[in-house]
């Protein structure tokens, strides 16, 4: 997930980057720098269709700047700073591990002799000798300590859900089990596996250099490699990654889970001759295989958070099984602004005004909130998307985001059985002694722009366009429990339903009349509105 670090001499703050992120002193922005060289709305950072993130500036007086040099429109890469005044802002994709061992790891390209050595690597296949057979006290201990150390570890990185800490927990885990130098851990990516964490054992910052053979040899045949004397080997004459940095001993491992391969972990010793052996690569093994089950469930609780945000930016707009399509990727949203044909909805309540001056403010809300609630689980149950609520009207759209086949039909239904739902809540609100509601509705179909549309401090979803206008005064014309549909709409539905064909009505914003028909009901003996009842 992308962020942005804001830095400045008082204070460090981390702001994760949403669709837009707006920048500037006044306090409405999603990030307020407290400086009067910035402005009160400076930038803006947009999520662009990619996925990749944009910096633009909006014309600030005192500008932005990028290596002393001032900046517009920018399109961000890993590590960009750009300062604002006294504040720099750091942009970051990769999380600080990440992108520190992406410094400090080089892949080295083949060379012929890392084939020897991979024609060799072996698998973790050695066992502990049975406790019969063992004579030597001290290789006893030695023993015992490597499983409690595993046995620890197994412990700590169970506890760990983020993934930064798990993998650095793994690495200095292992330097306790194993005497090893240096350890990295690269996970899996498209494009081949990538170095998540790098650590030494003594804090040092120095780079390391893999040889990609050896990489691809685990990759390819899931398989451990160990040598236990590396510079010392013949099998190794010629790997630059071994002989520059006088490797004596090297073990890489697969992360396997359930045969997925998630990563590759490599720990190497610049010091001890001999310092691995079969034990300590069927340690090592085992660690990888605690360690990828760890990184796994780690994954799965980030998927899972990621599509509980996603669930909840949507479950409010969309009916429920669109949603779900949409968080398992089935469906794609527009992300930008599109003509779109879509069949919109408008109901309002008739004689609201007079409603609300009648009845305290709290009563009126009261009553609002249980109307809209029946009326929006009607919408998503024929399959609209909310777009939404102005004072007592509800905007509905039918057709957009996701394409819906028969979409006049699905809006015509869910007009009638809105009128439905709101006789039976009337039948409750009058035995309780409360005034009826009485509401009409508004249906057009035609072609408006759909997408994310709004200021950069509020964005929403929804339609524009002279169509939606249209459908919006059907709405003002129409009259207690009356569907009002449009020519257009009339045109796809006109088989399927009973309507009535009124005179011709003038609207404001039209020079010309528009023809108007008052749908009554389905044709047919089978078709039945039917009513939510969640009373």
């Amino acid at each position: 997930m992308a962020k942005i670090i804001v830095q400045s001499s008082e204070d460090r703050r981390e702001f994760e980057l949403g669709p837009v992120t707006t920048i500037g002193r006044h306090p409405h922005n999603t990030v307020q720098i407290l400086d009067r060289i910035v402005s009160k709305e400076h930038a803006q950072i947009i999520r662009q269709p990619d996925g990749r993130f944009l910096y633009r500036d909006l014309g600030s007086l005192n500008g932005s700047f990028m290596k002393d040099q001032r900046i517009h429109d920018h399109p961000f890469v890993e590590g960009d700073e750009i300062t604002l005044g006294g504040t720099v802002l750091i942009y970051q994709e990769l999380p600080v591990q990440a992108a520190q061992a992406a410094q400090r790891v080089s892949i080295e390209p083949p060379v012929s002799s890392d084939k020897a050595f991979i024609q060799r690597s072996v698998q973790a296949s050695a066992e502990f000798l049975p406790e019969r057979e063992i004579t030597d006290v001290d290789a006893l201990r030695a023993d015992y300590e490597k499983l409690r150390l595993a046995h620890e570890l197994g412990r700590s990185i169970g506890l760990e859900v983020d993934l930064d800490g798990l993998l650095e927990k793994i690495i200095m885990k292992a330097f306790e089990l194993i005497p090893a130098d240096r350890g990295v851990i690269l996970l899996m990516e498209k494009d081949g596996p990538k170095p998540r964490v790098a650590k030494t054992r003594d804090g040092r910052n120095e780079h390391i250099l893999l040889s990609r053979s050896i990489l691809s040899e685990v990759v390819q045949h899931k398989t451990a490699v160990l040598s236990s004397d590396a510079s010392a080997d013949s099998r190794f004459q010629g790997a630059r990654s071994i002989i520059m940095q006088g490797i004596r001993s090297t073990m890489t491992v697969p992360l396997l889970h359930q045969d997925q391969l998630l990563g590759i972990m490599h720990l190497d010793s610049m010091i001890a001759t001999g310092a691995f052996g079969e034990k300590d690569l069927q340690i090592f093994a085992s660690i990888g295989s605690q360690a990828a089950v760890a990184i796994r469930n780690s994954l799965l609780a980030r998927k899972i958070e990621e599509e509980a945000k996603t669930r909840a930016q949507f479950q409010r707009l969309l009916s429920p099984n669109l949603v779900e399509q949409i968080v398992a990727g089935n469906l794609q949203l527009e992300k930008g602004g599109a003509l779109t044909e879509v069949t919109m909805l408008f109901s309002d309540i008739r004689g609201f005004t007079a409603m609300s001056e009648q009845r305290a403010p709290q009563e009126i809300v009261r009553m609002l909130n249980e109307y809209f609630e029946l009326m929006v689980d009607v919408i998503f149950k024929h399959e609209g998307t909310l777009d939404k609520f102005v004072g007592d009207e509800i905007v509905a759209l039918f057709g957009a985001p996701v394409g819906l086949p028969s979409a006049e039909i699905k809006a015509v239904e869910c007009a009638l059985d809105m009128l439905a739902v709101l006789a039976e809540f009337n039948r409750i609100r009058a035995a309780e002694g409360q005034e009826e509601i009485k509401i009409g509705i508004g249906i057009n179909t035609g072609s408006v722009v759909t997408g994310a549309i709004g200021s950069s401090r509020a964005l929403q979803y929804t339609a524009i366009g002279d169509a939606v206008n249209t459908a919006s005064r059907l709405c003002s014309v129409a009259k207690a429990n009356e569907v009002l549909v449009s020519e257009a709409t009339y045109a796809r539905v006109q088989s399927l339903v009973n309507a009535t064909a009124l005179p011709p009505v003038r609207v404001k914003g039209k020079t010309d009349v528009l023809r108007v028909w008052n749908i009554t009901g389905m044709r047919g003996p089978d078709w039945h509105a039917e009513t939510t009842k969640p009373f």
